[in-house]
């Protein structure tokens, strides 16, 4: 459905509405301490504040334009949708009239095929303030579970390097999942420590967000994990954290390039005051204004022992009670062109970006294999020196290359698929990564075919002609392979995905 004009305005003064209404309000679930905090900073806009830490969370999806533009979605969406005023491919997601008869957004079949992705609005913000361009190198720093990540990647349009890093190692695969299902093609998946990264990546990218680790106090109304594990002392030990990944970040950005630090936390110990003592011991490094959107508010210096007129105040907050999304925290800095940035480590990686990916080795034996599948089932031409094998494993890497001998490496680029046993199977990256006219072989599926359910569960579906892998499609948008075989066509979907219910 699309959205309606004055959707967003409509929206506020809504929200606005359900403020004033006499709602019974139970503190109890938030930490007192938190509560007395908030009060004294915000004065008169606290009982606005808490009133809507007591309302339902805005429900927020960022149409995927690597598969298709917002417009073709609003056209084709099961919801009712409001624009994001911060994000041109945003919305927030209207209740269903009778949730009964509703699928949620996160469970249909639309997402699967990486239409959209689920994001709280608030967080849709930074990476379209930061505003990588296609061709640029840009790392995500803190990049799991995948959200501003797979933004990334749609701004740049799968063009460039995107370095996505997650020290966890089990969240790491939650963001190549994400990743994958997205379609992103140009982004290399690390696990690594930001000091290491630094090292290797001094002064080598235009763009680094970083998404800081935080106490989460801006996702309390969504989280109680996060109201659960707050503390007081947990403010200090955060914005030593943030602090120390900063100085890391920083190194790694380019004369001329740009930073932005974001945080879900409305703490000024670890938003202004961050950023204060960041900028007094960097003098390349200046904070940029931002426009000042519906929903946007400047930071307030005076919380840190600042001015009001502070340059910190060039630095947005997005309120709960004043816009549709969540607590966030947002510092856009750009690096001065004349600074004089030791290069470092990023010497080497500039060098091994002009000659190869040191890490994966190629290996002609198996391109065969690869070349007869292509041939087979494709209409995708790959250019040669891009191809790569890492044990059995085949990638196509980005264009611009990286030395990652001394990096902990998930998927050094798009992952094709497996050698195995003399042939090639194809991967689900593979399958998300390209569109329904690049294959010789699909499966066409409506929204409303019980075979689309068939699939998604696991199950074997009949497909007629010869034999060969079938790329499975929703609306002509890939879900993932098949092989027919016989008048049957094998489910290569994913295990980890399927829905059984």
């Amino acid at each position: 459905m699309m959205p309606s004009e004055g959707k967003y305005s409509n929206h506020i003064a809504n929200h606005r509405i359900l403020k004033m209404e006499n709602l019974p309000i139970d503190n109890r679930k938030y930490p007192q301490t938190f509560l007395q905090r908030m009060e004294r900073l915000l004065g008169s806009e606290y009982q606005d504040f808490i009133a809507s830490l007591h309302q339902p969370a805005t429900i927020g999806l960022r149409v995927n334009t690597l598969k298709l533009s917002s417009t073709e979605f609003s056209q084709r969406s099961p919801y009712q949708l409001s624009p994001i005023p911060w994000c041109s491919s945003g919305f927030s997601v209207e209740p269903a009239i009778d949730a009964s008869d509703s699928i949620s957004p996160g469970k249909h079949p639309y997402h699967a095929a990486g239409l959209y992705y689920m994001q709280e609005p608030s967080a849709m913000a930074a990476v379209q303030m930061l505003a990588p361009q296609p061709g640029e190198r840009v790392l995500d720093l803190c990049a799991a579970p995948g959200g501003k990540a797979t933004h990334l990647a749609a701004l740049m349009k799968n063009k460039g390097l995107l370095v996505t890093n997650e020290i966890h190692p089990k969240r790491v695969w939650a963001l190549a999942e994400n990743l994958e299902r997205c379609g992103v093609r140009n982004a290399v998946v690390v696990n690594e420590n930001p000091q290491r990264l630094a090292e290797q990546f001094e002064g080598f990218f235009d763009r680094v967000l970083l998404d800081a680790p935080c106490s989460g106090e801006g996702m309390f109304r969504k989280a109680e994990v996060a109201r659960r594990e707050w503390k007081p002392e947990l403010l200090s030990s955060c914005s030593l954290r943030q602090s120390g990944i900063l100085e890391h970040a920083s190194r790694m950005v380019k004369q001329g390039g740009y930073l932005a630090y974001t945080t879900c936390t409305f703490s000024p110990e670890e938003n202004e005051s961050v950023i204060a003592t960041f900028l007094a011991n960097h003098s390349e490094f200046d904070l940029l204004a931002m426009p000042r959107l519906p929903g946007f508010q400047p930071a307030r210096p005076e919380w840190v022992g600042l001015t009001p007129a502070h340059k910190v105040n060039r630095a947005i907050r997005i309120w709960p009670h004043l816009s549709q999304g969540e607590g966030h925290f947002i510092a856009l800095l750009l690096k001065h062109a004349s600074s004089n940035t030791r290069l470092g480590g990023n010497q080497i990686a500039v060098q091994a970006a002009q000659i190869h990916l040191q890490p994966v080795k190629t290996s002609k034996l198996s391109l065969p294999f690869l070349d007869e599948f292509l041939a087979d089932n494709f209409n995708l031409p790959l250019d040669d020196s891009r191809l790569v094998v890492d044990g059995t494993y085949v990638y196509y890497i980005p264009e611009i290359k990286l030395d990652l001998s001394d990096i902990r490496v998930i998927h050094p680029g798009w992952w094709l698929g497996t050698i195995k046993k003399k042939r090639f199977v194809p991967s689900h990256s593979l399958a998300m990564g390209i569109r329904s006219g690049q294959v010789k072989n699909g499966c066409h599926l409506q929204v409303n075919d019980p075979q689309l359910k068939s699939y998604l569960a696991g199950e074997v579906i009949p497909g007629t002609g010869e034999n060969s892998w079938i790329l499975i499609t929703l609306e002509g948008y890939p879900l993932g392979w098949g092989k027919r075989v016989n008048g049957l066509i094998k489910n290569y979907y994913p295990r980890g995905l399927r829905k059984l219910n």
